[in-house]
């Protein structure tokens, strides 16, 4: 497990100077059996291995083990905390949060949102300081019935954008770009699959970038990014400017995070994946 880059404590940038969005991308296949059990046993709280004894398939219980592993080893890099100590709360809609710290986090600030996600063996965290976050990660070998039934759930505007295309691989990008943005925007609420995709709209301004078709200046506060990784994975955020924060537009969190999955799709473990590209379909 290795942090982005290699810096001592005293290089650290500071919270207010930190990337406001920071993704992690880490394969189940990275951790030997050994080492992600040795880690579980010495991070993870009792209710974490509980749940981990409960899976009936191995499959399943090495992937909600990675996926606690990374949350707990990116999360104590970003708070400067132990693994062990950091304490995970649950809203009543079942959404995880980092329990908030006496005095404020060692590195500084107050707070820390995360989401994650996983797909195809591979898991997907997103943090961010004095923002709101969600993400989704989906694997783009979604069958032709998949693809419809995905379709179905969407807003009639946005159907008839995806029928513009033919059939094929474009219209299948199409169709998984607005289900992770859903999706990430719907993790985000802490609302998840609860929320009716149909009642969510999407629309593009003129640079691409896909906005809530709702004008609303509470609307306007959530900004998203969708980019390809590996051609094989859609990655996509949500981000909602909380007002903890001064001088960082949404805008600006959106190109954090191209500029992050471009730079290093996968700091906490070495996934040799090549550079992410920002979709654009």
């Amino acid at each position: 497990l290795v942090e982005p880059e290699t810096r001592t404590p005293g290089e650290l940038p500071a919270p207010e100077q930190a990337p406001p969005v920071k993704l992690w991308l880490c394969p189940n296949d990275d951790l030997t059996p050994a080492l992600r059990d040795l880690l579980a046993a010495h991070w993870l709280d009792e209710q974490e291995r509980h749940t981990a004894g409960k899976f009936l398939f191995e499959r399943d219980r090495r992937q909600y083990l990675v996926a606690h592993i990374l949350v707990r080893r990116a999360l104590a890099l970003e708070a400067g905390l132990a693994e062990a100590e950091l304490v995970m709360w649950r809203s009543q809609r079942g959404r995880p949060f980092l329990r908030p710290v006496a005095g404020g986090l060692p590195r500084g600030g107050t707070h820390l949102d995360f989401n994650l996600s996983h797909a195809g063996g591979y898991n997907l965290l997103g943090i961010v300081r004095r923002h709101r976050i969600g993400v989704d990660v989906e694997g783009l070998d979604r069958d032709a019935r998949g693809i419809d039934t995905i379709t179905g759930t969407f807003a009639p505007e946005e159907q008839e954008w995806i029928a513009r295309v033919a059939p094929g691989h474009t219209r299948d990008r199409r169709v998984l770009r607005l289900w992770t943005l859903k999706e990430a925007y719907s993790k985000a609420l802490g609302q998840g699959m609860r929320r009716g995709f149909g009642t969510v709209g999407f629309r593009w301004d003129g640079d691409g970038r896909a906005v809530l078709a709702d004008d609303s200046s509470a609307a306007r506060a959530w900004s998203f990014t969708t980019c390809l990784v590996r051609d094989r994975y859609l990655v996509s955020e949500a981000c909602r400017d909380t007002g903890r924060g001064r001088g960082h537009s949404t805008g600006h969190v959106a190109g954090q995070v191209e500029d992050r999955l471009r730079d290093d799709p996968g700091p906490l473990a070495r996934t040799g994946l090549p550079p992410a590209q920002t979709v654009r379909s």
